[in-house]
């Protein structure tokens, strides 16, 4: 059997004191505690909840960070505007650095060396770039 990642790991660990604290309750619930007697159910509504709570916090700090820059409506635009190509690429960044530990390292060393580029741009030419890439996003999106 295959070495564990780094994320079921600490996803282990995380559950055991979770599962010891629950072994407690078991004795006086029929079933797995939730909405649904369904074990699959319960863990469907609990994964949908996450990716939710998730998506929303996620949009809003983005959306936050880019006030800075830009006015509310401007934020909201680009953020919500986001190509389903993009988003893959994302999705699949982030999956690749919570997999191990090489894959943490590929991810953040490449995201070290796109701040070091754009922090050796001058501040006008880093935003005129970053700028361009939100037009061509937008631009994208309403094509499609």
């Amino acid at each position: 059997m295959a070495d564990k990642t780094l994320e079921e790991r600490a996803s282990d660990k995380i559950a055991e004191p979770v599962g010891e604290a629950s072994q407690d309750r078991r004795p006086h619930l029929e079933g797995m505690p939730g909405p649904s007697t369904n074990p699959a159910t319960n863990m469907l509504i609990a994964d949908i909840a996450l990716r939710s709570a998730g998506r929303i916090v996620r949009n809003s700090m983005q959306k936050g960070m880019l006030r800075a820059g830009f006015d509310r409506d401007q934020a909201r635009e680009i953020v919500n505007s986001r190509t389903m190509l993009s988003s893959l690429i994302l999705y699949g960044a982030s999956k690749v650095a919570t997999r191990s530990i090489p894959g943490a390292l590929l991810v953040g060393g490449g995201l070290l060396a796109k701040t070091l580029y754009d922090r050796g741009l001058s501040k006008r030419e880093a935003r005129r770039q970053g700028i361009e890439q939100i037009d061509t996003m937008t631009e994208e999106d309403i094509e499609e």
